[in-house]
């Protein structure tokens, strides 16, 4: 479970290191658990409905600093597709704000992460179990190890996560304006390009993957300066990877340069790669197609 939550972090971040200090040790310490009742009928709570929603005033700064480490918010999450390590946070946590100002409720199928826009409407999948449910990120974090998503309460039952504390997923961003689903499978209403992955299971490795139809990219940064995307590329090319390539595009009139790997022939060729960029401390990393 995260040690650290929205509501600390969406305070202290307006204060100096010293203070950020401050506020947490005036909290006396409480372990984060699972409330002292269950019931079963938290396995029927229904999964978010995604629709279109504006970005929150709260949560969505360009950038942030937790622990030494900045944090820089995605400005879309188009095609976005994560691998890695799921966590729960309950109890501790019930009834204070998230990062965007409304109030958790560890009962609702919501979700922490560290840098997609906030709301985000999320496919979170259980490499373990398969189980698959959809979550509304309203929240920042986890700040801990190598986790992508902190789940709520209910949604870590429905995934079956509370047991084991943490789990392997993929999760993928949902476009509101189109989707449709049955239960807990999601479909795409008539896209115009297919997706990497389809809604019930990864692409399997193939020597002809895709016959072209897409190209799979890994996604590691995102600058508003030119010389911060170079450095940035510098640096993993340091440790001997070479397919990376400078992305840019313009973002209502304001230059963004996106830092990508690739392209990947295969999914296990690209996983492989996303391991390589965890040992150098890069997890916020996540799959996009073209």
């Amino acid at each position: 479970m995260s040690q650290r939550r929205g509501l600390v972090i969406a305070y202290c971040l307006m204060l100096s290191q010293a203070l950020m200090v401050g506020c947490s040790s005036k909290t006396p310490f409480v372990q984060d658990a699972a409330p002292s009742s269950y019931s079963e009928n938290l396995h029927n709570i229904p999964d978010a409905v995604p629709k279109v929603e504006p970005r929150s005033r709260g949560g969505n700064p360009a950038s942030y600093e937790v622990f030494g480490k900045t944090y820089h918010v995605m400005t879309s999450n188009k095609n976005f597709v994560q691998r890695g390590s799921a966590s729960w946070y309950g109890t501790k946590f019930h009834g204070n704000k998230t990062s965007n100002g409304e109030t958790y409720n560890m009962y609702a199928m919501t979700a922490a992460h560290k840098t997609l826009p906030i709301p985000t409407y999320l496919q979170v999948h259980n490499l373990n179990n398969g189980k698959k449910i959809i979550v509304r990120v309203n929240d920042r974090g986890p700040f801990h190890g190598g986790r992508i998503v902190d789940l709520s309460y209910a949604a870590a039952i429905k995934l079956g996560v509370l047991k084991t504390g943490t789990a392997p997923v993929e999760i993928r961003a949902l476009d509101p304006n189109n989707y449709q689903a049955t239960g807990t499978t999601v479909t795409y209403a008539a896209p115009t390009k297919p997706n990497f992955y389809q809604a019930d299971s990864p692409v399997k490795n193939s020597p002809h993957p895709q016959q072209n139809k897409t190209t799979l990219y890994i996604q590691v940064g995102s600058f508003s300066e030119l010389k911060n995307a170079e450095k940035f590329k510098s640096r993993i090319s340091a440790h001997g990877i070479y397919n990376i390539r400078l992305a840019p595009e313009q973002r209502n009139g304001t230059p963004l340069y996106r830092v990508q790997l690739g392209p990947f022939a295969s999914l296990q060729t690209a996983d492989s790669m996303k391991f390589r960029l965890q040992q150098l401390d890069i997890f916020n990393s996540h799959y996009v197609r073209y």
